[in-house]
């Protein structure tokens, strides 16, 4: 049995925070300059090239790539073999989000759906706990920002829906939301489970590395087919036309029930963060 403390996961909370929401991860990064250079649209161009000069600026200065920094949502997976000491996992993730936040980025998160008072510190987390072998704990920060988040939506098939009914979903979702996520977007697809275990699912997929594509050939096609019918909508960067709309589109399928066929959209913004640790 191996001992985690409490201060321990709340640093590494803290820190991964804080990097989630400066530095846009690598696969991220190299597919805007990629697109920056395949763009069909002068003008989509130069704001592909705007987008660039952000996230190059924010990790250079030290500051966060979008004002929106977000609604902290956390995965861990804990190995059964760790014992956590000092405290509780959910206080210290909560914890770690405090410390980042206050006087560091932008707080968002307010207590109540209806009363709408905000915290003041970014917490409660979203926290998503996987229990797995061994005796280490690995942290994900992925802060979720809402002008994306808001375009989200689901749509419960029945099992005789094809496979361009799910492509014409996706596309849709994409043509409802427009320029409201600051496109080019990020798409994660939950399809199968049930309502909560699809959604979780979709936003799962957003932690892929973008350029990435299904281990199964069926699922690579139909992200390829998916992406290339969103970008086809021709809405572009920020929504000014263009021939990229989104940058990746990913697919995570789960076991479901025979007489039901979930699918969720999770939109997400060019500005896709999430961070990594080890513990």
């Amino acid at each position: 049995m191996r001992e985690i403390t409490f201060d321990q996961i709340a640093s590494a909370v803290e820190n991964l925070c804080l990097e989630a929401c400066i530095i846009l991860p690598d696969s991220i990064r190299r597919s805007i300059t990629a697109a920056k250079e395949s763009e069909t649209s002068p003008l989509a161009r130069d704001i592909l090239g705007d987008i660039e000069k952000n996230f190059c600026l924010a990790c250079s200065e030290n500051l966060p790539i979008c004002q929106d920094t977000g609604m902290a949502v956390v995965f861990i997976k804990l190995g059964q073999e760790v014992h956590i000491t000092g405290g509780l996992l959910a206080d210290a993730v909560n914890e770690g989000v405090r410390r980042a936040y206050v006087g560091n980025l932008r707080c968002s998160v307010v207590t109540d759906p209806l009363r709408r008072v905000n915290s003041g510190d970014n917490t409660p987390a979203v926290l998503h706990l996987e229990l797995i072998e061994g005796d280490r704990l690995e942290i994900t920060v992925a802060p979720k920002g809402f002008g994306s988040e808001n375009m989200s939506r689901m749509k419960m098939f029945t099992p005789a829906a094809s496979r361009q009914d799910i492509i014409d979903f996706v596309v849709d979702t994409v043509k409802t939301a427009g320029s409201n996520p600051c496109p080019p977007m990020v798409l994660g697809v939950g399809l199968g489970g049930t309502i909560e275990n699809c959604a979780l699912a979709a936003k799962t997929a957003l932690l892929r590395d973008a350029g990435s594509c299904h281990s199964d050939p069926m699922y690579a096609e139909l992200e390829k087919d998916m992406l290339e019918a969103v970008n086809a909508t021709g809405i572009g960067p920020q929504g000014i036309g263009g021939s990229t709309t989104a940058l990746a589109v990913f697919v995570e399928p789960r076991p479901t029930h025979i007489a039901g066929l979930p699918c969720v959209v999770n939109v997400s913004c060019h500005a896709t963060r999430h961070a990594h640790t080890i513990l």
